[in-house]
């Protein structure tokens, strides 16, 4: 490869590893995903999207305005091959404090589900169940998850064309119980930017062999149908994730969510338009500075906990 061709290549990364930042930064300060003196624990599956959130929060810790503390956290499932030197290993050449918590879920989901069906839902909602758990045993106070936008809308399509409910994936969310709150600080950024980002970092990819080449076909037929709307229309899909953060009750159908009973006539003057706020932006700018300089993050001293 050609100087030139190197110095494109790292040109094209910088722009991408910023824009992910960016994306990670933008979502934290919407959400109020990350406050001082919070201990995230981020939930590590062996996939691209976990990897990328754990490295992207790395490099934003350094220009964060606040002080805050990460812990990763794997679940061994005791699935039949699993690497389990895998993902030791590598936190520990980052230097990053780590758990492996170990549940034997693979037991349970292969006695429950019948030969053939799809085994995701009860998997992850035990793997859910335990991390939830585990967050509270180490005193953490957040729980990031590695969900992207093209999971929210895949996950919103899933819910409107199967469960008839108008629902995604929250970027913040409390637990049902109210023990734990669970962030998504990939929740602005694209599956194509992660993919290409943890081709050029070679992240040490663990594939889920749980239920061996079977696919939640659900959710890879929405996942298809958005691929081929974007290329038709390209931005279909950031639209759709838009639409999510910016709700209208009153031309829906929920009357629990909108009074439509109890409507009455105003004639009155309406109020003028409220002025843009532009303090978002600011905060923003205070996570991911716009001359940021990619280099490499200063990791903590490595605690095999």
């Amino acid at each position: 490869m050609s100087e030139l061709e190197n110095r494109r290549e790292r040109l094209e990364f910088n722009k991408l590893q910023k824009r992910l930042r960016r994306n990670v930064g933008r979502a934290i300060v919407d959400f109020r995903m990350i406050e001082e003196g919070d201990k995230i624990m981020v939930c590590l599956s062996g996939g691209k999207d976990s990897y990328a959130m754990l490295d992207v929060l790395l490099n934003l810790q350094r220009t964060a305005p606040v002080q805050f503390e990460l812990v990763a956290v794997n679940m061994d499932q005791k699935q039949p091959g699993f690497p389990e030197h895998v993902l030791p290993e590598y936190l520990q050449s980052l230097g990053v404090p780590y758990h492996i918590v170990e549940k034997d879920t693979y037991s349970v989901v292969k006695e429950v589900v019948p030969e053939g069906k799809t085994t995701c839902g009860l998997c992850s909602r035990l793997r859910r169940g335990t991390l939830y758990g585990f967050a509270e045993e180490i005193g953490a106070t957040k729980v990031a998850l590695g969900h992207h936008k093209d999971d929210i809308v895949e996950t919103l399509f899933l819910n409107m064309f199967y469960g008839g409910r108008l629902k995604a994936m929250p970027p913040k969310l409390r637990a049902d119980d109210g023990r734990n709150i669970v962030i998504r600080p990939l929740a602005y950024c694209r599956e194509t930017d992660i993919e290409r980002f943890a081709q050029i970092k070679q992240f040490p990819i663990i594939p889920c062999n749980l239920c061996g080449s079977q696919e939640n076909l659900q959710r890879q037929a929405i996942k298809q149908m958005l691929r081929d709307w974007d290329e038709k229309f390209p931005g279909r899909s950031e639209n759709i994730f838009a639409s999510l953060t910016r709700v209208s009750p009153s031309q829906l159908a929920d009357r629990d969510l909108y009074d439509f009973g109890n409507l009455e006539l105003d004639r009155s003057t309406p109020e003028a338009a409220g002025k843009p706020d532009h303090s978002i932006e600011r905060q923003v700018h205070s996570w991911v500075p716009d001359d940021a300089v990619d280099e490499p993050p200063r990791y903590i001293e490595a605690r095999n906990l």
